[in-house]
């Protein structure tokens, strides 16, 4: 593996320059941490440090989602290398083979039942376009989300989630409410005749990554539906293979109104997102053409992209695979001292104090393990091997997370 050219010359030069111009918190934050690594070549589930290409780390955090098929995976590089060859960005105005291409084969996704979609850039844009259909849809304006959820930084996501993230930047918007997470009785007393939509995560990796009573989900989407709100399924992490279907909420045999899709969509290649809804909801955009535009939105490269990717987790076998790596991956951390909270490859390890997720991703780091524990609840180190995982590696990782936690 070649490592790929540096801008500066060293990792005190890189360092410097990142906390002059990008983030100096970050930079000091880290170093506090211990965590000093500057990325450099890439490829399968590792990572190398760019200053020291002897030092590499499984990825497991993956960004989020973002290198499901871990880094650099080959279908997808071609796929945007051959895209590159003859294509840019394209045109929003313009009509879009690539684009009607991958929203096609997202909607069958779906089984037909969300066949409309909206394309994007980033997840905190796809989820502005959730809300701000919901609202055209329904007429109404308040929005319901849960405690230590987590939509984006953009302006109506923002509002959804955590106010250490919005209080900095001045009062949040009107309209929004949020109840505990996996308490239906909290729910159904929030969601009324005003209540535009409900937004949640399968599973909020930033709260903890807790798996939901059986039920709870099935019952939000019933207030919902009763009560002449939409219920939407943030799938930004949880999508695209990463809990042994294409989509989480199919383990519960949902009907969302709108889902959110992206991190895993771009393949790790070229970012990419997409807003997925019923034709009802898309009727503000059929109605007005014009009404929103992206013009990042569905980049054609991108589109090949999101192609390739569910090209790759569409394949036989391969979503069976990531429910079997994840009952090997639990029988072997039965003995280690954490709560093993899963569905497919999305898995949280809870610690029994706050603040051990720190402690358990230093631990794992030192360990050649990345991981990340989880900001609203620092007591939960999140876990995200790489989907593509072979055997061999997968017991390497095993081996270095019992030597991480022994």
């Amino acid at each position: 593996m070649t490592a790929p050219a540096q801008p500066y010359p060293s990792r005190d030069t890189t360092l410097e320059a990142f906390a002059a111009h990008i983030s100096r918190g970050k930079v000091e934050a880290y170093r506090a941490l211990g965590l000093d690594v500057v990325m450099g070549a890439r490829e399968g589930i590792r990572f190398h440090d760019a200053f020291d290409h002897d030092r590499s780390w499984i990825n497991c955090h993956c960004n989020g989602g973002v290198y499901n098929l871990g880094h650099r995976h080959p279908a997808v590089v071609a796929a945007v290398t051959d895209a590159l060859a003859t294509m840019d960005v394209g045109n929003h105005h313009f009509v879009s083979g690539w684009r009607a291409r991958l929203a096609e084969r997202l909607s069958a996704t779906t089984g037909g039942h969300l066949p409309s979609v909206v394309l994007g850039v980033s997840g905190g844009e796809a989820i502005d376009v959730a809300i701000k259909s919901s609202w055209a849809a329904t007429g109404r304006r308040k929005i319901v989300s849960v405690i230590g959820g987590y939509h984006g930084h953009t302006g109506l996501a923002l509002a959804t989630g955590d106010p250490q993230y919005r209080d900095p930047f001045g009062p949040n918007l009107s309209g929004f409410e949020q109840v505990p997470f996996d308490d239906l009785p909290a729910m159904d007393a929030a969601v009324d005749d005003t209540t535009a939509a409900v937004i949640i995560e399968s599973i909020p990796a930033t709260l903890g990554m807790p798996i939901a009573s059986d039920g709870y989900f099935a019952g939000v989407q019933r207030l919902c539906h009763d009560r002449g709100a939409l219920f939407i399924a943030d799938e930004v992490q949880t999508g695209l293979g990463r809990t042994g279907r294409v989509w989480c909420y199919q383990h519960d045999d949902l009907a969302p109104d709108i889902v959110v899709t992206g991190k895993g969509l771009s393949g790790s290649i070229y970012p990419i997102t997409a807003t997925l809804m019923t034709a009802e909801v898309h009727r503000v955009y059929d109605d007005n053409p014009f009404v929103h535009i992206s013009t990042f939105g569905g980049a054609e490269p991108g589109c090949a992209a999101a192609l390739a990717v569910l090209d790759v987790i569409e394949a036989p076998g391969f979503l069976e695979r990531v429910e079997t790596l994840s009952d090997h991956i639990a029988a072997a951390f039965a003995d280690l001292p954490f709560t093993l909270r899963r569905r497919g490859l999305m898995m949280g390890l809870k610690l029994p104090n706050k603040g051990d997720g720190l402690a358990a991703a230093k631990a794992t780091y030192e360990a050649g393990v990345f991981t990340l524990f989880a900001n609203n609840d620092t007591s939960v180190l999140q876990f995200l091997p790489p989907l593509t995982i072979t055997d061999d590696e997968c017991e390497d990782l095993i081996d270095r997370m019992c030597k991480a936690f022994g």
